[in-house]
């Protein structure tokens, strides 16, 4: 009777941890708010990335000119600033405006897109490495029975992302884009396939920090499946962490996508990339040098930005990590 007590005590008990911790999402959701709120660098962070977001989606119908055309009728090139050019034209007279515009596009594009997959990879490869470890797989012998086999997935993934980490970045990318045919989507798969490894990293860590919490193990003790219990009670603590360094892995992706442009090997020309742009006319640098100037200030105000929301996001979702 009284261990039968004892039972149903050890399960309310358990299940106040669960409804606490399910309960404690919205309260720190709101708490995240107000730390972000009184913080400047998410608002010249958000800023820059809210201008930059929006040149890129609304680069067609914002810039006055075709980047790719080449206007026969100015008399120098590189030609100054005007009315008819904001920003002058490059040495083969496309207006420079434009081409910046349409070089945030494509910085969006690849920035964005290969962080988003590189972050997604890395969460579910740090979250199942971290928590699942090394299952026991259930294996049903010819004579009756069932024998154990532990499955090391945590050794073969986190195994897996050590190797990655050890290959030279830049080498790696710059091999690839060689071996096969340059283009933008080749670009963010590589970008992509460079930068999974350090979301993967942040999230194991932080991952194996909250496996053995007391609401996680008051679900297991209510019998909560493997699979709601990660998606449900433990991926929600490390989603802000996640969301956080996904804005940073922005601003890294756009300067890897600017690298590997600048040295030849990333979006071809005459897409107008900013570090293709740079590298294009770096020759030109003593005589007009704001073609070089102009396309280094868009890759740092737009890594800037992201930069910014990123450390403001992860200073939000870890008040700890505040200096």
């Amino acid at each position: 009777m009284d261990q039968q007590g004892s039972g149903t005590s050890d399960v309310r008990a358990a299940q106040g941890w669960v409804a606490a911790a399910d309960e404690d999402g919205p309260v720190r959701g709101h708490s995240r708010w107000r730390l972000l709120r009184r913080d400047p660098a998410f608002w010249v962070g958000g800023g820059l990335v809210v201008l930059f977001i929006a040149v890129g989606v609304l680069a067609p119908f914002l810039t006055p000119w075709n980047p790719d055309f080449q206007d026969r009728s100015v008399v120098s090139y590189p030609s100054p600033a005007s009315w008819e050019h904001l920003l002058g034209t490059d040495r083969l007279g496309r207006d420079l405006l434009s081409r910046l515009m349409f070089g945030a596009r494509i910085a969006l594009v690849v920035g964005v897109g290969a962080a988003v997959v590189a972050v997604t990879m890395g969460f579910l490869v740090g979250l199942l490495a971290a928590y699942f470890r090394s299952p026991r797989l259930g294996i049903p012998l010819p004579a009756g029975g069932r024998v154990e086999v532990p499955i090391p997935v945590e050794s073969v993934l986190m195994r897996t992302t050590d190797v990655f980490l050890s290959l030279p970045a830049l080498l790696l990318a710059i091999a690839l884009v060689a071996v096969l045919h340059p283009s933008v989507g080749l670009t963010a798969a590589v970008i992509t396939l460079v930068l999974w490894t350090g979301p993967a990293r942040i999230i194991y860590g932080a991952v194996r920090s909250v496996r053995d919490s007391e609401f996680v193990l008051a679900a297991r003790a209510l019998g909560t499946s493997s699979r709601r219990v990660v998606f449900r009670h433990v991926a929600p603590q490390v989603t802000g962490l996640a969301l956080a360094y996904g804005a940073i892995t922005v601003a890294a992706a756009i300067l890897f996508e600017a690298a590997l442009s600048y040295l030849g090997a990333g979006v071809p020309i005459p897409a107008p990339s900013w570090g293709g742009m740079a590298a294009e006319h770096l020759g030109s640098y003593v005589t007009a040098p704001h073609l070089v100037i102009l396309p280094g200030l868009a890759i740092l105000l737009a890594v800037l930005g992201f930069t910014l929301l990123g450390d403001a996001l992860r200073d939000a979702s870890d008040p700890r990590a505040r200096r």
